[in-house]
Protein backbone atom coordinates (compact mmCIF):
# COMPACT_ATOMS: atom_id res chain seq x y z
CA UNK A 1 0.00 0.00 0.00
CA UNK A 2 1.43 3.41 -1.11
CA UNK A 3 1.05 6.26 1.64
CA UNK A 4 -0.30 9.51 0.31
CA UNK A 5 0.59 12.49 1.99
CA UNK A 6 -2.53 15.66 2.20
CA UNK A 7 -1.21 18.87 2.74
CA UNK A 8 -4.03 21.22 4.95
CA UNK A 9 -4.45 24.68 5.52
CA UNK A 10 -5.25 24.10 9.39
CA UNK A 11 -6.24 28.48 9.29
CA UNK A 12 -8.43 28.30 6.43
CA UNK A 13 -12.29 28.15 7.38
CA UNK A 14 -14.97 30.24 10.04
CA UNK A 15 -14.05 27.10 12.71
CA UNK A 16 -10.48 26.57 12.12
CA UNK A 17 -8.71 25.61 13.76
CA UNK A 18 -10.71 23.46 15.88
CA UNK A 19 -12.71 21.95 13.05
CA UNK A 20 -10.32 21.21 10.75
CA UNK A 21 -8.39 19.22 13.24
CA UNK A 22 -11.36 17.35 14.56
CA UNK A 23 -11.99 16.24 11.29
CA UNK A 24 -8.55 15.22 10.50
CA UNK A 25 -8.30 13.25 14.24
CA UNK A 26 -11.64 11.03 12.61
CA UNK A 27 -10.06 10.72 9.14
CA UNK A 28 -6.79 9.18 10.38
CA UNK A 29 -8.60 7.12 13.21
CA UNK A 30 -10.29 5.55 10.73
CA UNK A 31 -7.58 5.09 7.35
CA UNK A 32 -4.23 4.00 7.29
CA UNK A 33 -3.35 4.92 3.58
CA UNK A 34 -2.20 8.92 3.95
CA UNK A 35 -0.50 10.89 6.40
CA UNK A 36 -0.70 14.79 7.08
CA UNK A 37 0.98 18.15 7.12
CA UNK A 38 -0.89 20.46 8.70
CA UNK A 39 0.11 24.57 8.35
CA UNK A 40 -0.96 26.48 10.83
CA UNK A 41 -0.47 28.42 14.20
CA UNK A 42 1.43 25.63 16.18
CA UNK A 43 0.08 26.56 19.46
CA UNK A 44 -3.53 26.51 18.56
CA UNK A 45 -3.26 23.39 16.73
CA UNK A 46 -1.68 21.03 19.53
CA UNK A 47 -4.71 21.42 21.48
CA UNK A 48 -7.30 20.14 19.32
CA UNK A 49 -4.88 17.59 17.81
CA UNK A 50 -5.36 13.84 19.21
CA UNK A 51 -3.44 12.17 16.69
CA UNK A 52 -0.06 11.34 17.10
CA UNK A 53 1.12 9.27 14.04
CA UNK A 54 0.94 10.01 10.63
CA UNK A 55 0.94 13.78 11.35
CA UNK A 56 3.14 16.78 11.20
CA UNK A 57 3.03 20.70 11.90
CA UNK A 58 4.58 23.15 10.04
CA UNK A 59 4.40 26.11 12.13
CA UNK A 60 3.30 29.61 10.38
CA UNK A 61 1.26 32.64 12.07
CA UNK A 62 0.24 34.21 8.50
CA UNK A 63 -2.91 33.51 7.20
CA UNK A 64 -4.77 34.70 4.53
CA UNK A 65 -8.46 36.17 5.00
CA UNK A 66 -11.19 36.25 3.75
CA UNK A 67 -11.62 39.60 3.13
CA UNK A 68 -8.02 39.43 1.96
CA UNK A 69 -7.35 40.18 -2.50
CA UNK A 70 -6.83 36.41 -3.53
CA UNK A 71 -3.73 37.55 -5.78
CA UNK A 72 -1.83 40.30 -3.96
CA UNK A 73 -2.61 37.87 -0.91
CA UNK A 74 -0.57 34.87 -2.30
CA UNK A 75 2.35 36.82 -4.07
CA UNK A 76 2.51 38.99 -0.75
CA UNK A 77 2.33 36.39 2.26
CA UNK A 78 4.68 34.28 1.32
CA UNK A 79 4.40 32.50 4.66
CA UNK A 80 0.72 32.20 4.80
CA UNK A 81 -0.55 28.60 5.93
CA UNK A 82 -2.56 28.16 2.31
CA UNK A 83 0.40 29.51 0.16
CA UNK A 84 2.60 26.94 2.39
CA UNK A 85 0.40 24.05 1.79
CA UNK A 86 0.31 24.42 -2.02
CA UNK A 87 3.97 25.02 -2.61
CA UNK A 88 4.24 21.72 -0.32
CA UNK A 89 2.03 20.04 -3.37
CA UNK A 90 4.66 22.15 -5.73
CA UNK A 91 7.41 20.69 -4.30
CA UNK A 92 6.23 16.87 -4.16
CA UNK A 93 6.53 16.61 -0.50
CA UNK A 94 2.72 16.36 -0.61
CA UNK A 95 0.28 15.11 -3.26
CA UNK A 96 -2.60 16.48 -2.83
CA UNK A 97 -4.32 19.60 -0.48
CA UNK A 98 -7.24 21.06 1.09
CA UNK A 99 -8.19 24.24 2.53
CA UNK A 100 -11.28 26.08 3.88
CA UNK A 101 -10.56 29.23 3.26
CA UNK A 102 -10.76 32.01 0.78
CA UNK A 103 -12.24 30.69 -2.69
CA UNK A 104 -10.07 33.22 -4.57
CA UNK A 105 -6.87 32.68 -3.08
CA UNK A 106 -7.07 28.81 -3.11
CA UNK A 107 -7.89 29.00 -7.32
CA UNK A 108 -4.66 31.40 -7.43
CA UNK A 109 -2.56 29.25 -5.12
CA UNK A 110 -3.72 26.84 -7.35
CA UNK A 111 -3.13 28.09 -10.56
CA UNK A 112 0.72 30.19 -10.41
CA UNK A 113 2.31 27.84 -7.46
CA UNK A 114 0.66 24.20 -8.28
CA UNK A 115 0.19 25.01 -12.07
CA UNK A 116 -2.31 23.98 -14.63
CA UNK A 117 -2.23 20.80 -16.92
CA UNK A 118 -1.65 21.15 -20.06
CA UNK A 119 -4.04 21.54 -22.65
CA UNK A 120 -6.13 22.95 -19.79
CA UNK A 121 -6.99 26.75 -20.15
CA UNK A 122 -9.25 27.43 -16.91
CA UNK A 123 -9.71 25.25 -14.36
CA UNK A 124 -12.88 25.35 -12.72
CA UNK A 125 -14.55 23.95 -9.65
CA UNK A 126 -16.27 20.50 -9.65
CA UNK A 127 -18.76 19.73 -6.93
CA UNK A 128 -21.03 16.09 -6.37
CA UNK A 129 -24.23 17.74 -5.56
CA UNK A 130 -27.26 15.31 -4.38
CA UNK A 131 -29.66 13.90 -6.12
CA UNK A 132 -33.65 12.34 -4.78
CA UNK A 133 -31.86 8.80 -5.48
CA UNK A 134 -28.72 9.37 -3.75
CA UNK A 135 -26.35 9.18 -6.45
CA UNK A 136 -25.79 12.32 -7.22
CA UNK A 137 -23.92 14.01 -9.66
CA UNK A 138 -21.55 16.27 -10.70
CA UNK A 139 -21.09 19.56 -11.46
CA UNK A 140 -18.40 21.81 -13.30
CA UNK A 141 -17.63 25.21 -13.14
CA UNK A 142 -19.22 25.98 -9.78
CA UNK A 143 -17.66 29.83 -9.52
CA UNK A 144 -14.23 29.65 -10.44
CA UNK A 145 -14.75 31.77 -13.32
CA UNK A 146 -17.20 34.46 -13.84
CA UNK A 147 -16.71 33.97 -17.64
CA UNK A 148 -16.50 30.81 -19.53
CA UNK A 149 -15.87 29.84 -23.38
CA UNK A 150 -17.45 26.98 -25.30
CA UNK A 151 -13.97 25.30 -25.24
CA UNK A 152 -13.81 25.74 -21.57
CA UNK A 153 -17.30 24.36 -20.63
CA UNK A 154 -15.96 21.40 -23.52
CA UNK A 155 -12.71 20.45 -21.15
CA UNK A 156 -15.00 20.45 -18.00
CA UNK A 157 -17.01 17.86 -19.81
CA UNK A 158 -14.07 15.66 -20.24
CA UNK A 159 -12.57 16.46 -16.76
CA UNK A 160 -16.19 15.96 -15.25
CA UNK A 161 -16.50 12.49 -16.88
CA UNK A 162 -13.03 11.54 -15.32
CA UNK A 163 -14.22 12.44 -12.14
CA UNK A 164 -17.43 10.36 -12.59
CA UNK A 165 -15.76 7.17 -13.81
CA UNK A 166 -12.48 6.97 -11.57
CA UNK A 167 -13.58 8.31 -8.48
CA UNK A 168 -17.60 7.52 -8.55
CA UNK A 169 -17.05 4.44 -10.19
CA UNK A 170 -19.50 5.20 -12.82
CA UNK A 171 -19.01 3.35 -16.36
CA UNK A 172 -20.13 5.39 -18.85
CA UNK A 173 -21.25 9.32 -17.59
CA UNK A 174 -23.55 10.79 -19.03
CA UNK A 175 -23.00 14.43 -19.86
CA UNK A 176 -25.56 17.29 -20.07
CA UNK A 177 -24.91 21.02 -20.73
CA UNK A 178 -27.17 23.47 -18.33
CA UNK A 179 -29.11 25.00 -20.90
CA UNK A 180 -32.75 26.89 -21.01
CA UNK A 181 -34.55 24.49 -23.02
CA UNK A 182 -33.47 20.78 -24.07
CA UNK A 183 -33.81 21.58 -28.05
CA UNK A 184 -30.22 21.67 -29.97
CA UNK A 185 -30.51 25.30 -31.22
CA UNK A 186 -31.60 26.70 -27.52
CA UNK A 187 -29.38 29.13 -25.17
CA UNK A 188 -27.14 31.64 -25.76
CA UNK A 189 -23.88 31.74 -28.62
CA UNK A 190 -21.89 30.55 -25.49
CA UNK A 191 -24.36 27.58 -24.77
CA UNK A 192 -24.84 26.84 -28.59
CA UNK A 193 -21.51 27.10 -29.17
CA UNK A 194 -20.30 24.32 -26.36
CA UNK A 195 -23.38 22.16 -27.51
CA UNK A 196 -21.67 21.73 -31.26
CA UNK A 197 -18.22 20.86 -29.59
CA UNK A 198 -19.53 18.12 -26.89
CA UNK A 199 -21.04 16.59 -29.53
CA UNK A 200 -18.09 16.16 -31.18
CA UNK A 201 -15.94 15.05 -28.16
CA UNK A 202 -15.10 11.79 -28.54
CA UNK A 203 -13.93 11.15 -24.75
CA UNK A 204 -17.71 11.23 -23.32
CA UNK A 205 -21.27 10.59 -23.46
CA UNK A 206 -23.05 13.54 -24.18
CA UNK A 207 -26.56 13.52 -23.68
CA UNK A 208 -27.60 16.98 -25.26
CA UNK A 209 -29.30 19.73 -22.97
CA UNK A 210 -30.84 19.36 -19.31
CA UNK A 211 -32.95 22.04 -17.61
CA UNK A 212 -32.03 23.16 -14.30
CA UNK A 213 -35.25 21.90 -12.84
CA UNK A 214 -34.51 18.27 -13.72
CA UNK A 215 -30.75 18.01 -11.71
CA UNK A 216 -31.78 16.76 -8.62
CA UNK A 217 -34.10 13.82 -10.35
CA UNK A 218 -30.82 12.80 -11.55
CA UNK A 219 -30.81 13.38 -15.23
CA UNK A 220 -27.20 13.18 -15.78
CA UNK A 221 -24.31 12.36 -14.20
CA UNK A 222 -22.20 15.33 -14.97
CA UNK A 223 -23.27 18.76 -15.73
CA UNK A 224 -21.43 21.58 -17.45
CA UNK A 225 -21.85 25.21 -17.40
CA UNK A 226 -20.44 28.52 -16.86
CA UNK A 227 -18.47 29.35 -13.59
CA UNK A 228 -21.20 32.72 -12.87
CA UNK A 229 -24.54 30.03 -13.60
CA UNK A 230 -23.01 27.21 -11.88
CA UNK A 231 -22.14 29.03 -8.70
CA UNK A 232 -25.95 30.66 -9.03
CA UNK A 233 -27.43 27.46 -9.27
CA UNK A 234 -25.50 25.91 -6.28
CA UNK A 235 -26.34 29.16 -4.04
CA UNK A 236 -29.88 28.66 -5.17
CA UNK A 237 -30.06 24.71 -4.39
CA UNK A 238 -28.47 25.39 -0.67
CA UNK A 239 -31.04 28.21 -0.12
CA UNK A 240 -34.03 26.23 -1.08
CA UNK A 241 -32.81 23.47 1.03
CA UNK A 242 -32.05 25.04 3.82
CA UNK A 243 -35.85 27.34 3.41
CA UNK A 244 -37.87 24.07 2.95
CA UNK A 245 -36.00 22.30 6.16
CA UNK A 246 -36.78 26.05 7.91
CA UNK A 247 -40.42 26.19 6.43
CA UNK A 248 -41.12 22.72 7.53
CA UNK A 249 -39.66 23.24 11.18
CA UNK A 250 -42.01 26.39 11.51
CA UNK A 251 -44.84 24.04 10.37
CA UNK A 252 -44.58 21.60 13.00
CA UNK A 253 -43.94 23.83 15.99
CA UNK A 254 -46.50 26.19 15.15
CA UNK A 255 -49.64 23.27 14.33
CA UNK A 256 -50.45 21.80 17.31
CA UNK A 257 -50.25 18.46 18.66
CA UNK A 258 -51.11 16.36 15.65
CA UNK A 259 -48.58 18.30 13.75
CA UNK A 260 -45.85 17.29 16.66
CA UNK A 261 -47.13 13.82 16.46
CA UNK A 262 -46.75 13.59 12.71
CA UNK A 263 -43.20 14.59 12.70
CA UNK A 264 -42.65 12.23 16.05
CA UNK A 265 -43.98 9.46 13.64
CA UNK A 266 -41.69 10.65 10.28
CA UNK A 267 -38.57 11.73 12.74
CA UNK A 268 -36.18 8.70 11.01
CA UNK A 269 -37.71 9.53 7.69
CA UNK A 270 -37.30 13.10 7.23
CA UNK A 271 -33.87 12.58 9.40
CA UNK A 272 -32.68 10.14 6.19
CA UNK A 273 -34.30 12.56 3.70
CA UNK A 274 -32.09 15.56 5.13
CA UNK A 275 -28.79 13.33 5.12
CA UNK A 276 -29.80 12.44 1.36
CA UNK A 277 -29.96 15.81 0.37
CA UNK A 278 -26.56 17.15 1.86
CA UNK A 279 -24.17 18.01 -0.81
CA UNK A 280 -21.60 17.90 1.96
CA UNK A 281 -21.63 14.50 2.10
CA UNK A 282 -20.35 14.21 -0.94
CA UNK A 283 -16.88 16.35 0.11
CA UNK A 284 -15.62 19.76 -1.07
CA UNK A 285 -15.37 21.32 -4.57
CA UNK A 286 -12.06 20.26 -6.27
CA UNK A 287 -10.31 22.41 -8.24
CA UNK A 288 -10.00 20.51 -11.57
CA UNK A 289 -7.64 20.92 -14.21
CA UNK A 290 -4.74 21.47 -12.33
CA UNK A 291 -1.43 19.05 -12.14
CA UNK A 292 -2.53 17.66 -8.36
CA UNK A 293 -5.81 17.01 -6.11
CA UNK A 294 -6.44 20.54 -4.98
CA UNK A 295 -9.77 20.81 -2.48
CA UNK A 296 -12.03 23.26 -1.40
CA UNK A 297 -13.98 22.64 1.71
CA UNK A 298 -17.12 24.81 2.93
CA UNK A 299 -15.96 28.06 4.61
CA UNK A 300 -18.24 26.89 7.47
CA UNK A 301 -16.84 23.35 7.56
CA UNK A 302 -17.19 21.23 10.79
CA UNK A 303 -15.61 18.40 11.39
CA UNK A 304 -17.39 16.17 9.67
CA UNK A 305 -17.01 18.24 6.61
CA UNK A 306 -13.28 17.85 7.21
CA UNK A 307 -13.48 14.24 7.70
CA UNK A 308 -15.90 13.28 4.19
CA UNK A 309 -13.40 15.93 2.17
CA UNK A 310 -10.30 14.28 3.42
CA UNK A 311 -11.97 10.70 2.47
CA UNK A 312 -13.26 12.19 -1.22
CA UNK A 313 -8.89 13.40 -1.79
CA UNK A 314 -7.60 9.58 -0.70
CA UNK A 315 -10.68 8.44 -3.63
CA UNK A 316 -9.05 10.92 -5.97
CA UNK A 317 -5.43 9.68 -5.20
CA UNK A 318 -6.04 5.93 -5.27
CA UNK A 319 -8.13 6.34 -8.47
CA UNK A 320 -4.94 8.40 -10.05
CA UNK A 321 -7.54 10.95 -11.59
CA UNK A 322 -5.09 13.57 -12.63
CA UNK A 323 -2.71 11.72 -14.04
CA UNK A 324 -4.90 9.85 -15.73
CA UNK A 325 -6.54 13.63 -17.18
CA UNK A 326 -2.59 14.57 -18.20
CA UNK A 327 -2.54 11.86 -20.04
CA UNK A 328 -5.74 12.17 -21.72
CA UNK A 329 -5.06 15.89 -22.24
CA UNK A 330 -1.63 15.70 -23.45
CA UNK A 331 -3.15 13.40 -26.36
CA UNK A 332 -5.47 16.12 -27.44
CA UNK A 333 -3.05 18.65 -27.86
CA UNK A 334 -0.76 16.62 -30.28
Amino acid sequence: MTVKTIAIDAMGGDHAPQAIIEGVNQALAEFSDFDVILYGDEDKIKPHLTATERVSIVHTTEKIFSEDEPVKAIRKKKNASMVLAAQAVKEGKADAMLSAGNSGALLAAGVFIVGRIKGIDRPGFLSTLPTVDGQGFDMMDLGANAENTARHLDQYATLGSFYAKHVRGLAKPRVGLLNNGTESSKGAPLQQDAFGLLSENPDIHFIGNIEARELLNGVADVVVTDGFTGNAVLKTMEGTGATILSSLKTAILNGGWKAKLGALLLKDSLKGLQAQMDYSNFGGAVLFGLKAPVVKSHGSSQAKDIYTTINQIRRMLEADVVAKSIEAFSHKEK
